[in-house]
């Protein structure tokens, strides 16, 4: 944290004595308020202080009492005390009872953007304390900062208006997070059926407009690591959540909820439910009801209507269903090939069931995408599968969402974004909807579109790790290479295994010319990658050595990564960024085209790629925007 007086250097030229006097104060006072805070002071510089904290929290609660002390402090006296602060995040070395280091270099820049008695943090003090503390954060977007090699995104803490729980307590209570329900049956196979159930009471809930549901990959975390509720209400903002079990035997299910205040950790209300396993979708129905009631909210008809609607009549198929999105969620080329089983079996029971014919096209739209196996083949199914869905359900959110994805992989952009806006309405919360959304309008280079909803699905999704990666790739489209790669460091935080984002870190370390740490993600990632992917360390070495500037050795790599298409983790389209590279204009546009017929997703970014600039004027990239409906 660093301080300073405000106007101090004016001050002590208009009248020094003064200005001495106003110093002493200001060091009398600041002094008991640091150490209320565990702040350690590094030194003093004339009207300044740098502090080190334990933590962002601790610094941040440390300036909001050191400004509001400041404000009482000054009432009534003419000569007033007034300081800025500045808080980061980083790295630094200890040497001789002083501190150095770039994260000293931008608390000090930050600290000069705040207000007359103002606070600034960087964006990754704000990702530390946001929803921690009782005050709002307004955005003042990127700063190109003295002797800072990258723009920082800095943001105001806005003391002013200071925002209570009780004032913060009809927004929060609308965002809701429904906890997995804990499976407390005998048999641990029905564990499926108690994540399947999280997962419909989050669907039930989104269809209605005013509230806001935290999306399921961000709360099955706590059923690793479960949490005090007040504790979850600071991570997620949620106001409001939802928590229970479920025991199933035979033909009968026991579900057990109940509704906690959770600003105020207090509970609601509870209820237990004794039924036959075709009653579930009215538990559902009433628990939903509750819900609404208990929030006071006015809802339509319509969105009642929806949200007491059997997606079938079927048990055994719902229960399949279940299994069927439990496998999906793993994601694992396995685990999508179990869930594309179950959705049959659930179809073979029910053929009307429309969340079924969702279920199966999403497994085949994964199959083209993140595993590239008939890519094809999978999409014609995929496409199938939604075409089916949407004439059982034509106000089915999620089918609109899938069908969206298809038309942006077929190159239908405009259909594609009508196709997301009709899945964002019909559900706001839908997160993959939000996140697919801002991947359609990156490629288009709408950047504050794109920006918007991506943010959504930040919000509605707070964990999730794709999400994190997609919010990376638009910062890289727009290179902002600094912001990029905060938001990977995060994509990492949230899954260190995820062998694609250490990947996608070490590129981006490689474009801040951070060499060590870029060599260092590479390593990893090639460790979690190497078994499954035999020739990954082909397209290591390529990346690096591009990032490097080594022509001779991307000269040398190009013929392996040719020879191992489909092992080496890179995509087609990288081959041509490094013929283009390379100079080779020809072979660049020759592999573009095999990118394109690979139906490869990377391709809809060459409008960013920072490789293609010399070439847009070329014929052959117009034509080739043309086909993917970018011209």
């Amino acid at each position: 944290m660093f301080t300073d007086i405000v106007g101090y250097t004016a001050m002590a030229q208009a009248d020094e004595s003064l200005a001495l006097k106003l110093l002493r104060k200001h060091r009398d006072f600041v002094r008991p308020v640091l150490a209320r805070h565990e702040g350690r002071e590094v030194k003093t510089m004339g009207d300044a202080f740098l502090v080190e904290f334990p933590s962002a929290l601790a610094a941040t609660k440390c300036a909001i009492d050191l400004e509001k002390s400041l404000q009482r402090f000054n009432e009534g006296k003419k000569d007033k005390v007034r300081i800025r602060v500045g808080i980061h995040v980083g790295d630094v070395v200890h040497e001789g009872g002083d501190v150095y280091g770039d994260a000293v270099n931008i608390a000090s820049r930050i600290e000069s953007l705040a207000e007359n008695g103002g606070v600034c943090v960087s964006q990754q003090a704000y990702d530390q304390v946001r929803n921690k503390v009782p005050f709002r954060f307004s955005k003042l977007g990127f700063h190109e900062l003295k002797n800072v090699s990258f723009p920082i995104d800095v943001y105001r803490l806005e003391l002013l208006e200071r925002r209570t729980e009780e004032a913060a307590a009809p927004d929060a209570s609308r965002r809701l997070a429904v906890l997995p329900f804990a499976n407390m049956s005998s048999d641990p196979g029905d564990e499926y059926f108690a994540d399947g159930l999280t997962e419909e009471m989050i669907s039930t809930l989104s269809k209605v407009p005013q509230i806001e549901v935290i999306s399921r990959t961000s709360v099955m975390q706590y059923k690793r690591t479960p949490k005090p509720i007040k504790e979850v209400f600071r991570e997620l903002n949620s106001g409001t959540v939802l928590e229970g079990s479920v025991r199933k035997a035979g033909g009968r299910v026991r579900v057990t909820v109940q509704m906690i205040d959770a600003q105020h950790d207090k509970h609601l209300w509870a209820e237990s439910y004794d039924r036959d396993m075709k009653h579930i979708f009215e538990i559902q129905s009433e628990i939903a009801n509750l819900v609404v009631d208990a929030l006071k909210i006015k809802v339509l008809s319509s969105a009642t209507d929806r949200m007491g609607q059997k997606p079938t009549n079927n048990p055994g198929a719902y229960t399949l269903y279940l299994q069927g999105r439990y496998h999906w969620n793993m994601r694992g080329l396995e685990d999508v090939r179990k869930a594309a089983d179950y959705f049959k079996r659930a179809l073979r029971k029910d053929p009307e069931f429309a969340l079924g014919y969702v279920g199966l096209g999403d497994c085949h739209q994964v199959l083209a995408t993140r595993f590239e196996i008939d890519v094809g083949a999978n999409w014609k199914k995929a496409k199938a599968d939604v075409a089916k869905a949407l004439q059982l359900d034509p106000g089915l959110a999620e089918a609109h969402a899938t069908r969206a994805v298809a038309l942006f992989a077929d190159h239908e952009l405009r259909r594609a974004e009508e196709e997301f806006r009709i899945a964002t309405e019909l559900k706001p919360s839908y997160a993959s909807a939000h996140q697919w959304y801002a991947q359609l309008l990156t490629a288009q280079l709408r950047w504050d579109e794109a920006l918007s909803h991506i943010e959504k699905a930040s919000e509605l999704d707070p964990f999730s790790q794709i999400v994190s990666m997609v919010h990376t790739f638009l910062y890289e489209a727009k290179r902002d290479y600094g912001s990029g790669l905060r938001l990977a460091e995060r994509a990492v935080e949230l899954n260190p295994n995820a062998g694609a984002c250490r990947f996608e870190l070490a590129w981006l370390y490689g474009k801040m010319r951070m060499f060590d740490e870029m060599e260092r993600e590479a390593e990893i990632g090639l460790g979690l990658v190497k078994n499954a992917v035999p020739f990954a360390d082909r397209g290591r070495d390529g990346m690096v050595a591009y990032l490097r500037s080594d022509r001779q050795k991307v000269r040398r790599v190009l013929p392996e990564l040719k020879a191992h298409i489909g092992e080496t983790f890179t995509a087609v389209r990288f081959i041509a960024d490094l013929h283009f590279y390379l100079g080779e204009i020809d072979e660049g546009f020759e592999w573009l085209e095999k990118s394109f017929s690979k139906k490869e997703f990377d391709l809809f970014y060459i409008r960013s790629d920072e490789f293609l600039d010399s070439v847009r004027a070329d014929k052959r990239y117009l034509r080739l925007m043309g086909k993917l409906g970018l011209d």
